[in-house]
């Protein structure tokens, strides 16, 4: 009997080494859609090209050195990137100070200073007082200003002081006081007829902080205010009632000159392709000298 059961319980035991800890996987269908891998990053593919920043590149080149320094590997955006070709340079557009016109919304006191000051500094704004500077004391050598360079110089300095007060003026105090937009507004899409009235009324008439229409009290009391500021430095002027009087009416019979400057000229550059601002600067330089300015 213990022989029989010795035989019986063999392939029992045999049958149960055979079988496998975990089930056997099954074979999957060959139509069954197989998982995609995700592609590896390379390192430069963050764009097609890299744009071009002195500061920006020097920062990067001085923070991978200073972690390499300390033994640590810097980040993948501070890693210069040799091999990708830096971008293009911006398109410049030299118009967009002619046709984009006025700020949507209305200029706070600080910006509108800061527009006087920009007007000031502007580089075509100086070398038009410049020149015209040299023109006048190479024309006229017994001027009040005085002959060569002494005589240049001060010439260049009462034009600057008259620029500066009258962008003071025009530009940010009295606009700053009254609420109104110092900006010339343009009417690109009306009619020829239309808008010379509109280059004419814009002198006496123009736009509030709040767009509706108001007094022009920047021409109309800011000339005034220029004239007799300027009457205690100019050199040579007159300064009595009727040649003020005389100089305040040109000052007047004269703005509408660079009203028509930025309503038409940039209609003509878009054509022509030139810097009308050059032009600009020169006929504005040009409508500020009055009569009464030298004996």
């Amino acid at each position: 009997m213990a022989l029989l059961a010795a035989l019986l319980l063999v392939p029992l035991v045999l049958s149960c080494d055979a079988q496998p800890d975990s089930p056997v996987p099954q074979p999957q269908p060959t139509d069954a859609p197989q998982p995609k891998a995700k592609p590896l990053a390379t390192a430069g593919s963050t764009g097609p090209c890299q744009v071009r920043n002195a500061g920006i590149a020097a920062g990067s080149m001085a923070g991978a050195s200073a972690a390499a320094a300390a033994g640590v590997s810097p980040p993948e955006s501070t890693t210069p990137r040799p091999n990708t070709p830096p971008c293009p340079p911006p398109i410049v557009n030299w118009y967009t100070r002619f046709t984009n016109g006025p700020q949507v919304k209305p200029l706070t006191p600080p910006e509108k200073a800061w527009l006087a000051l920009r007007n000031v500094v502007d580089p075509f704004n100086v070398i038009t007082i410049l020149g015209d500077s040299a023109i006048a004391v190479g024309s006229n050598a017994y001027s009040p200003y005085g002959p060569g360079m002494p005589g240049f110089a001060r010439n260049v300095g009462v034009s600057f002081t008259q620029d500066m007060t009258g962008e003071f003026v025009n530009t940010f105090l009295i606009p700053s006081i009254v609420h109104q937009d110092p900006h010339y507004h343009r009417m690109p899409h009306a009619s020829i007829p239309r808008r010379a009235g509109h280059v004419l009324l814009q002198v006496v008439w123009t736009q509030g902080d709040n767009g509706k229409g108001m007094l022009n009290y920047a021409n109309l009391v800011g000339f005034a205010i220029d004239d007799e500021i300027s009457n205690l430095y100019v050199p040579g002027r007159q300064t009595n009632l009727p040649a003020s009087a005389e100089r305040y009416a040109t000052g007047l019979a004269s703005a509408p000159i660079d009203n028509v400057v930025s309503e038409f000229l940039p209609d003509v550059a878009s054509h022509i392709h030139v810097q009308v601002v050059v032009i600009q600067r020169i006929i504005d330089q040009v409508a500020k000298t009055g009569p009464g300015d030298a004996p």
